[in-house]
């Protein structure tokens, strides 16, 4: 059999290695306790994964900061009383042949009002989903320098429990990004206005990381592409921002794009979702592809790959380093292995099932709260599927048709999670 430029070892400019050019991109699991450590349930599932394959895999947001939470659920690492579960973590989260590192992240305005009604951010413009969240405070100089801090605390720590790299998470419309945009930036301090002034949180907490890890450990950064929003973060600020982390020493960029009110890192850019052909497959690699002839650090993109031969051009033809799996592999978690086998030449399901506004509801694509449970019902359903596997099950991918069940699902779970956190953090 022809070994595939996928199979390919690739190293990174901190010296590590990765074994094939696969990697599971990071998704929310929310199964930490009230007390936001990891547990049993996250070493079933990542030990699961690391018999897939794949070369790295990604936890899902770890949060930096207790007060302030992407959802309930999240694990949140800011000092060493986790310890030893994070060493239990990553044990078996390497236990069959797996690198895994840790997506560090803060939500930022991005914090459901169960968590906390007034959360940080950059600037105080709030997030406006069906009252979910409350009005952001604009951070102080004392805000901002203390976020840094905890990154790179947080980073450190990583390091000591056994994980084999670090990633920022600078996209998807949390904190990092929040202060790259020019929409949730309306700063006019240092670290407002230009593009190079709204980079300045993410070089800082970036350098922070790097001194506290060493130049041998890998740390890479979660980046939009766009924030696919007028008046946002573009993609010729994404290529100057990889730039500037490749001066900095970056060793691999994630290429996504999105935000809560516009989550293309979900349903696909509004260009793919037009384009019935393209049928939405591999939906950042526009976006990466003047990424790449902007830098030549390694660069990572995921969303939307389902076909071999998509993921071997994007590879061969566009210069894309690495091929980051997501919800394909929350229901084939076996996927990557046979795709090196070569017994695999697509992967993912059908997601018909995870959308309403067909049938009896009419198709009804500009109404926007059909979109929004669309889009929380796929997110759901992988977030479920995660949920059995954390319980040593097996995905039940024939469980679809149930679209209004899974947006249920995660406003009952999150506003159970969220008070039953806020109980137990008062007692």
């Amino acid at each position: 059999m022809t070994k595939r430029s996928y199979s390919d070892h690739l190293e990174l400019p901190c010296g590590v290695g990765l074994k094939n050019r696969f990697a599971r991109s990071a998704m929310t699991e929310a199964l930490a306790d009230v007390d936001d450590a990891p547990n049993k349930a996250h070493q079933t599932l990542y030990e699961r994964w690391s018999y897939g394959g794949m070369a790295m895999q990604m936890t899902g947001n770890v949060m930096v900061d207790k007060r302030y939470l992407e959802r309930p659920g999240n694990v949140v690492v800011q000092d060493e009383s986790v310890l030893n579960v994070l060493q239990d973590w990553a044990r078996a989260a390497k236990s069959g042949g797996s690198q895994v590192w840790m997506q560090i992240s803060h939500p930022g305005r991005q914090c459901p009002i169960v968590v906390h009604t007034r959360p940080l951010s950059p600037s105080a413009e709030k997030l406006r989903i069906l009252g979910l969240f409350g009005k952001p405070t604009a951070m102080t100089s004392e805000d901002i320098q203390d976020a840094i801090q905890r990154y790179a605390t947080t980073a450190a720590i990583a390091k000591k429990a056994g994980f084999d790299g670090v990633q920022i998470h600078a996209a998807h419309g949390y904190l990092v990004s929040q202060f790259l945009s020019p929409i949730t930036n309306q700063r006019k301090d240092d670290w407002g206005g230009s593009l190079e002034n709204r980079a300045k949180f993410l070089r800082k907490v970036y350098a922070a990381t790097r001194a506290v890890v060493g130049k041998d450990f890998p740390v890479a950064v979660k980046l939009n592409s766009a924030d696919f929003q007028k008046g946002g973060f573009l993609i010729e600020d994404s290529c100057q921002v990889a730039r500037w982390l490749e001066d900095d020493g970056i060793d691999l960029i994630e290429l996504s794009g999105g935000t809560y009110e516009q989550m293309s890192f979900v349903n696909g850019t509004e260009e793919r979702q037009r384009d019935s052909t393209i049928k939405r497959e591999a939906y950042f690699l526009e976006y990466a592809r003047e990424v790449r002839h902007a830098v030549s650090v390694p660069l990572m993109v995921t969303g939307g790959f389902r076909s071999v031969a998509a993921m071997e051009r994007a590879i061969v033809d566009d210069g894309i380093d690495m091929i980051g799996l997501a919800r394909p592999l929350c229901v084939q978690p076996d996927a990557v292995a046979g795709i090196l086998d070569g017994l695999v030449e697509k992967i993912g399901i059908e997601e018909d099932g995870l959308v309403i506004g067909r049938g009896r509801f009419g198709v009804n694509a500009r109404n926007w709260f059909i979109n929004l449970v669309n889009t929380v019902s796929r997110v759901e359903y992988y977030a479920w599927q995660m949920n059995r596997m954390s319980r040593g099950l097996m995905p039940q991918t024939d469980a679809r048709n149930n679209a209004v069940g899974y947006f249920l699902w995660y406003l009952n779970r999150t506003t159970f999670l969220g008070l039953r956190r806020k109980f137990a953090r008062k007692s």
